[in-house]
Formats: structure tokens, C-alpha cells, sequence
């Protein structure tokens, strides 16, 4: 936060301004104090400089985080600012602060995440309800939003989807949940996964879909079965030809209409209108899906084929047992 005291005066602290000052409070001198403790926060830049979005954060413990004095138990991540300017919008830039929060979250087991924030910031309270942050009360004028993220799995009986929306970075494997080898190829798998390309680093790319957390994936596989819930692991062909990263189905549906595959892809795909329209002459297959991770060390081609997980190329979405996504979990994590 030190380092940004200097850029106070910028547009995007205005609307902060006017929601926290008081004749008792002024939002400056809660920024330069908390500036002076070392509190961090992750920070979007335009190219010239100037700052078009903030997240500031800070871990606590046992936090009374309402009116009602509730208390969340063990280390909590509070986001305590969370602002994306106007002129960003649509870039996804809020999905890439909470990319950044789950993972600083996950790194220091921390047990919940919480935000406050006022009704009228419709933006942020719809995102974040989209990732599973629930309400809880309210602290003063301010809506409470907490996000379980516990370190171990918890045991609940919800739609695989709606689990991952509760519980990232935990999912549904058990039987009832299909798995899919969905393959990509090179340049649109770093367009959808910069931060893998980059190592982990979050903030170095200029992909917008690469910004999201929710990701679409569009082909012509002659499969119907998957459903909303089910895992995919994407496979990169070309150079790498090794399984990647793990994601999380939120819609599978068939569509010949460019118009209707662009509202639902909205800036989450590596293609361009163009690329869609024709596309859609003939019936395609769109995949929303929801990154959940990636794996700690790539599973080569050799691997899959040696675990007898495949016999041939993937060059299509093909669906996997259950005894071979075990295999590939126990491979990803050496």
C-alpha cells in the first residue's frame, strides 16, 4: 500500500472517498496508516501507470466479523478494499483479485475469506455470491460476505458444482462425478492458462479470458454426456502433449446460432467473433468451466498411455474412469 500513497488522488479512490469519509473518519488517513503497518494489496495498472483496480487484504484470527458479534474461527483472509474502475470493466479483473485470494488463501491455510461492502456495489456483490461468498449479517451499514475455504475437504451432500462454488479449491471425484480428457492446443492453452506459462505468476499476462476464473471452451466432439459438475482435465497437444490443469463444468450445451454462443462465452474464449460466427455454421459445443487448479508437475503423453489411461492420440473429448483419474492425482502430485 506504500507504494500507491502517491496515486490517492486517483479517480478510482473518489467513490471510496465518499462512501468512508466522515466528519469522525477520513479515508486518506486509514489508507496512509494502514500504509505505514505494511499492509499489502494486489494492484492493476494501465499501461501508463495509473491505478484501475485494488484489492487490499490482511490475514486475522478469530475475527468478529458482525453486528451479531459471530466469529470466524482460526485464520480468516479479509479483503478490506476491493475496487475495480469503470474504464476495466468486462477485463475480468475482479475474477483475477479473487484468483489471487484463493490462492494466497490456499498457501496460508486460511479457513474463510470475508468481505464488507455496501448494497449498492451490485458488481462486486454479484461476483462475489457467483464464488460462494454467503452472507452474514451486517457490520454497521455494510453487508457481511464470508467463503468458507477450508484446508481439508468437507463432507456435504450439494451438486458437485455448487460444491466447487463453496468449497474451492475443493471438488466432488467421487463416482457420481464423470471425468473428461478435453485436449487444447498450444497457443489457445496459453491464452486460457497464462499464469502456468508463467510461472504462477498471476498478473503478468494481458489475456482477458486468461484473467477469469470461469473459462469457455468450444469444439465439434461428437459427445453428449457431459454434465454440469463433471471434471475436466485438459491435455496440451502439440509441444508439451501432457495433461495440465483440472477444471470444473458449469454448462455443456450445443449451439448453431453465433449470437447466442457469444452471449454465453462473453470474453471467457480464446476465439474471436469472427472465429465464432464461423463456427456456427455447424452445431457446436460449448463448455463453461470453472479453473480449479493446476497440477504440480505435468503428466506426459508416455505416462497416460503407460498407466494404460489412454491407447491412441486425444484428439477429442474422451471420458476416463474413475481408477485412471486416481492414477492421474497420484502422478500430478510428484
Amino acid at each position: 500500500m506504500y507504494s500507491v500513497t502517491s496515486q490517492l488522488d486517483s479517480a478510482l479512490f473518489d467513490s471510496l472517498r465518499s462512501n468512508y469519509d466522515t466528519p469522525e473518519r477520513s479515508f486518506n488517513k486509514w489508507f496512509h496508516d494502514k500504509a505505514q503497518t505494511g499492509r499489502k494489496a494486489w494492484i492493476a495498472r494501465t499501461e501508463q501507470g495509473s491505478i484501475e483496480a485494488i484489492c487490499i487484504y490482511t490475514m486475522q484470527t478469530n475475527e468478529v466479523i458482525n453486528d451479531a458479534k459471530e466469529s470466524l474461527q482460526g485464520l480468516s483472509l479479509k479483503l478490506c478494499t476491493f475496487k475495480v474502475g469503470e474504464q476495466i470493466r468486462g477485463r475480468k479483473i475482479g475474477e483475477l483479485f479473487l484468483k489471487a485470494a484463493f490462492r494466497f488463501a490456499t498457501d496460508n491455510r486460511c479457513e474463510n475469506i470475508f468481505v464488507h461492502t455496501s448494497g449498492d456495489q451490485f458488481y462486486l456483490l454479484e461476483l462475489l455470491s457467483d464464488f460462494g461468498f454467503q452472507r452474514r449479517g451486517m457490520y454497521g451499514t455494510d453487508i457481511m460476505l464470508v467463503k468458507a475455504h477450508p484446508s481439508s475437504p468437507p463432507f456435504e451432500d450439494v451438486p458437485a458444482l455448487d460444491y466447487a462454488k463453496l468449497y474451492f479449491p475443493h471438488y466432488r471425484n467421487d463416482a457420481s462425478v464423470q471425468k473428461f480428457l478435453v485436449p487444447i492446443q498450444p497457443q489457445y492453452h496459453q491464452i486460457l492458462f497464462p499464469d502456468l506459462a508463467r510461472q504462477g505468476q498471476l498478473f503478468s499476462g494481458n489475456s482477458v479470458a486468461g484473467n477469469a476464473i470461469k473459462q469457455a471452451y468450444l469444439c465439434k466432439a461428437p459427445t453428449n454426456q457431459v454434465k454440469p459438475g463433471d471434471i475436466v482435465l485438459f491435455y496440451r497437444t502439440g509441444d508439451e502433449k501432457a495433461l495440465t490443469t483440472l477444471g470444473i463444468v458449469e454448462r455443456y450445451e450445443v449451439h448453431d446460432n453465433a449470437t447466442n454462443i457469444m452471449q454465453i462465452v462473453s470474453r471467457r474464449t480464446v476465439y474471436s467473433q469472427r472465429d465464432i460466427e464461423t463456427m456456427a455454421k455447424t452445431p457446436t459445443k460449448v463448455m463453461l468451466f470453472r479453473l480449479a487448479s493446476h497440477f504440480l508437475s505435468s503428466i506426459p503423453y508416455k505416462v497416460l498411455t503407460q498407466e494404460g489411461i489412454v491407447s491412441g492420440p486425444i484428439q477429442s473429448i474422451t471420458k476416463i474412469s474413475d481408477d485412471s483419474f486416481s492414477r492421474i492425482l497420484r502422478h500430478s502430485q510428484r
